[in-house]
């Protein structure tokens, strides 16, 4: 945490807005027992962060918490960030900033001024101000921001990078294992922009974790996550980059009816975007044998749900 901040100031900002905001913390673990290929030979848990918030859920509010809790011991006033025109970051963000009463700048790859998706048009509602880069702007402005370089003349204002990935969401995404009530030997969640995996790997979990890229990325992404830990804790975590199904946003068919079946068999919404490809991942895994019998599973549900508004 920045230096100007005193913890228990931050600590209790970060209580004050979970009330605020109404976040249903701690999320419920919920027994899976899907019936897969394998996964008899194995106990099958989710983590349902889905449930914290239907609008910030998931580690869309456990990247932001202590982000946001910093702009309100600090008295900031206005925020700018980064993302795509389907991005859960944004719209996670643009909420709590309406309910908040900080202005949001967001800065979106791609000109949807013709089209808006349904999550800008929900930011605009929630009177965010909208600014559309092409793709070598985005790029720059996006480094910069990840390497806190971007600068702005405007006083009172803080940049949140892209996906909410930095320093400050580590701890935030930590506390998923403080709510855990049993250990596991091994945790599965989708991998985007690596804060999640950065914030679980920090907090020194026994559990193996094993991120599933939801993007064509491989050596980009570990390299993400490697830079969030700045070194430390490197040797009990892997990027498995085999389930993306063609890249960020893809989602054939087949995926989009696994996860329909998926929901009716268990009650677990998923979208093709994230969560989708972490359950479809998980049931090769464990076709394959992958995981020892007897092996305790936690398939991490970080939300973003928003994703199936943008594939439906």
């Amino acid at each position: 945490m920045p230096p100007s901040s005193d913890a228990n100031s931050l600590n209790t900002a970060a209580d004050t807005l979970t009330a605020r905001l109404e976040i249903q913390s701690p999320s419920p673990l919920q027994l899976f027992q899907p019936d897969w290929p394998g996964a008899s030979e194995l106990q099958i848990w989710v983590k349902r962060d889905d449930l914290l918030h239907p609008i910030i859920s998931g580690n869309k509010w456990r990247k932001l918490k202590y982000a946001l809790a910093q702009l309100q011991v600090e008295n900031i006033d206005k925020v700018i960030s980064f993302g795509g025109g389907f991005s859960n970051h944004l719209h996670a963000l643009g909420y709590c900033c309406q309910r908040l009463g900080i202005a949001l700048e967001a800065r979106i790859r791609g000109d949807y001024s013709k089209h808006p998706s349904p999550m800008i048009d929900d930011l605009i509602r929630w009177g965010t101000t909208i600014k559309y880069l092409n793709k070598r702007s985005y790029k720059e402005q996006t480094e910069l921001a990840a390497a806190n370089a971007l600068t702005t003349d405007e006083t009172h204002t803080r940049v949140i990078p892209e996906g909410g990935s930095q320093q400050q969401a580590l701890p935030g995404v930590a506390e998923i294992l403080s709510e855990l009530p049993r250990d596991f030997d091994h945790i599965l969640l989708p991998v985007g922009s690596g804060g999640t995996l950065a914030g679980l790997v920090s907090a020194s979990p026994g559990a193996k974790l094993h991120g599933i890229a939801v993007l064509k990325g491989q050596d980009y992404l570990e390299q993400l996550v490697k830079n969030l830990l700045d070194g430390a804790n490197q040797n009990h975590w892997q990027i498995l980059h085999d389930y993306h199904g063609g890249g960020y946003g893809k989602a054939d068919k087949n995926l989009q009816a696994f996860c329909h079946e998926v929901e009716e068999n268990s009650a677990i919404p998923l979208e093709p975007v994230y969560s989708g490809k972490l359950f479809c991942a998980a049931r090769q895994l464990m076709e394959k044998g992958y995981f020892n019998a007897g092996s305790k599973i936690l398939l991490l549900h970080t939300g973003g749900l928003q994703g199936a508004r943008a594939s439906g």
